[in-house]
Order: C-alpha cells, then structure tokens, then sequence
C-alpha cells in the first residue's frame, strides 16, 4: 500500500470542535438518551418565510443556473451596503469595500492567507471561535493569544504583548458581541484597539456575527463607525445569525479596500462565488426583515431569562450575557470544565459545551446556547434539579 504524505500543518490542526460535539452526542443517543444540546448555536428559528420564498422562485429561473460572479451580486453588495448605512450610519462602496462570502467563516479563514506569512503572527484571543486560530494555523503562522478573563470584561489587554511577537504580528482578531463568553464591547475600546493596531502595523479583523443579538437596552457598534477604522479594519457579518439563515452559508466582509482586494484574490482562487438565488434571498433579508430581527431577539432575550432563573435555582454562579446566543457558566466547586459537561450529559442527558474546548483561558467555564425550544429548556432543567 501506497505511503501517503501530508501537509505537515494539518498536524497542528485538532479535529473541529463542533464536529467533536456531533460525535459525542450521537454516541449517547445511540444508548437510547434523548439528549438535549446546548452546545452548537445553530439558530432553531425558521428562516423568514419571504427569504425561503425569493430563494426557491430564484431557483427556477435558468439564468441563475449558471457560474455566479466571483465578486457576488452588485445588488447583493448594494444590498448589505444599505443595511449597514441604516444600521451603522457608515457609508460603503459596494464596488471596492464589500465582498460576499460563502457564511461568515469561510472569509475568516481566508483573511489569514491573504494577510500572513510563515513566521508571522496573528493576535488570537481566547477563549474565541476555534476558526481564528485554524486559519493562522492553516496559513502557516502562528497564533498569539489574548487571554479574556472575567476581572477584564472578558476584553484582551492589549499592552500585554511582548514586544517579540508585536514585531513580528499583522493581524489582530477581535469579536464582540462575543462568542463565547456573550461579552460586550464599547467605542471606548474599539478606539484603542484602531490606535493599537496604527501603531503596530496591524490589521484589525472584527468579527461582528452576533451585532444584532443584544440585550438590557445594549447597542452593538461597528468598529467601522470609530475615526480611523477605514485605514486598516474589516468588519465579519454573517446573515446566518441575524436573519436564521446558517444553513444558506452567506453574509459579507466589509471595510478596507486593500484588505477586501487582497481577500477577494484569494477567494477568487479557491472558489466561484455564491449561488445567485442564495444572494437574492440575502437581499430580501437584508432589505425587508428587520422585524423579524427584533421578535427573534425577544426570543432569545426570553430563554436566557429561563436559562438564568433555573440554573440561579440550582445554586448556580451565572451572569446574564449582554450580547450574543450564548451564557458563559463558570461550573459549581469541584468540577473542571470536562468533568462537569460530562456529569450533567451522563446525569441527566443534557448537554454544555466545556469551557476550556475555547482555549485554555476557557477553562472552569461551560458554554450554554440559547438555540434550545422553550419546552426542551424547561425539560433539561427539569432533569438537571433531579440529580444536580
């Protein structure tokens, strides 16, 4: 039998988180357990009914059976360009400052090829979404990461860099409302965070998911919206949290033009752009569906109340998030992050995603998604007071 080698960077690449989730899960309900997941914040809301209505009448039209643009759709970049002008009072041009992307991750996987070298750095915070990490990785550089720790608002200090690895660093990675960790952040630290990445010759990537998911009168800005930002900033969105939509893999990259022309040579190298009818229902999100946005952040807003009054029930420490679809639990005395997932999986057939799964800072915490029926809430709590 043939030898196969490999790329020698798939050997600092551990198997995806999520994927690890869906294997554990299915072993236990190959047991027989009726599991209930809070791990994967895959929306459970139905996607708005005119967006399924735009993609499926674009679909049989055979114009739109052809290769798309690589580019994407002028209207869907005039599109999210108008949005984010209502929603951020930022001007874009679509031509140079907006490009399409196949959902949010894979441009933020690719903004490392197009940004670093071996032997680069990117700053990682973490805990964070395992992606920023993998993509430097990928990319053949070397994350450096910002622990977020709760006496910090779980917000990276940045002047605790080493110089070494600021001489050597293009990218910054930032992501707030965060994930996981459901923390906030204001113009205050964008601000600083422009001036740190000014002085350092970086590259400040924000990842801006879960701007529309906020709570207790809290208004997620754009780091797009500081003085400054437009010199050396791009903005992730992702039409898949805020519209229900993570099945049709869409949303946009958005800011410097250098950065956008530098991603969008890389994209156009490794795939052929996003199907038609696919934009064409991101436009009809994007235009039309801002009331739906708001009764889906009610919803959310009602299950973190649940979530909060039940597990403060079972003598639990837990801090209502301000932003994103997620809490971010620190586990009771006597467990590590692990051994509390696995006690409350093999206890009551409920499921939290370990802390430290994040990155080592994570540690002593569970992840807990919002993306639960309100029924199947109150059944795991209902499960978790029998044998907590």
């Amino acid at each position: 039998m043939t030898k196969m080698r490999f790329s020698k960077r798939l050997d600092s690449i551990p198997p995806y988180l999520f994927a690890e989730i869906d294997r554990k899960i299915a072993a236990k309900q190959a047991e027989g357990v009726d599991v209930i997941s809070f791990g994967v914040g895959d929306p459970d809301i139905a996607t708005p009914g005119p967006v399924v209505d735009t993609l499926c009448d674009m679909s049989r039209k055979p114009e739109h059976h052809r290769y798309p643009s690589y580019f994407g759709l002028r209207e869907f970049r005039e599109a999210a360009a108008g949005w984010f002008e209502r929603r951020f009072g930022v001007a874009l041009d679509p031509e140079t400052e907006i490009l399409p992307l196949i959902g949010s991750k894979e441009g933020v996987a690719h903004v490392a090829i197009a940004v670093l070298d071996p032997g680069d750095y990117a700053l990682v915070p973490e805990p964070s979404y395992p992606v920023y990490r993998m993509g430097t990785l990928l990319a053949g550089a070397t994350p450096h990461f910002l622990p977020l720790a709760a006496g910090n608002g779980f917000l990276p200090d940045l002047e605790a860099v080493p110089t070494e690895v600021l001489s050597s660093s293009k990218l910054l990675w930032l992501n707030y409302p965060n994930n996981p960790t459901g923390a906030v952040a204001d113009e205050g630290f964008f601000t600083r965070a422009i001036e740190f990445a000014r002085e350092h010759d970086l590259v400040l990537a924000h990842d801006n998911a879960y701007s529309e998911i906020t709570y207790d009168g809290f208004v997620a800005p754009s780091v797009l919206q500081l003085e400054g930002a437009s010199d050396l900033a791009v903005e992730f969105h992702s039409l898949s949290k805020t519209f229900n939509m993570t099945g049709f893999r869409i949303g946009f990259v958005c800011g410097n033009a250098g950065v956008i022309e530098a991603l969008g040579t890389v994209k156009t190298n490794i795939d052929s752009g996003i199907f038609n009818p696919i934009q064409l229902a991101g436009i009809t999100a994007l235009d039309r569906m801002q009331e739906t946005v708001s009764e889906m952040r009610e919803i959310y807003r009602s299950r973190r109340e649940m979530l909060v009054r039940g597990f403060r029930g079972l003598g639990w420490d837990v801090t209502p998030p301000k932003g994103s679809i997620y809490i971010w639990m620190p586990v009771p005395d006597g467990f590590d992050s692990v051994g509390f997932s696995t006690h409350v999986l093999e206890r009551a057939g409920v499921f939290f995603t370990p802390g430290n799964a994040y990155g080592p800072s994570g540690e002593g915490f569970v992840r807990i998604s919002l993306t639960v029926s309100n029924d199947r809430i109150e059944e795991a709590l209902s499960r978790l007071g029998e044998v907590n």
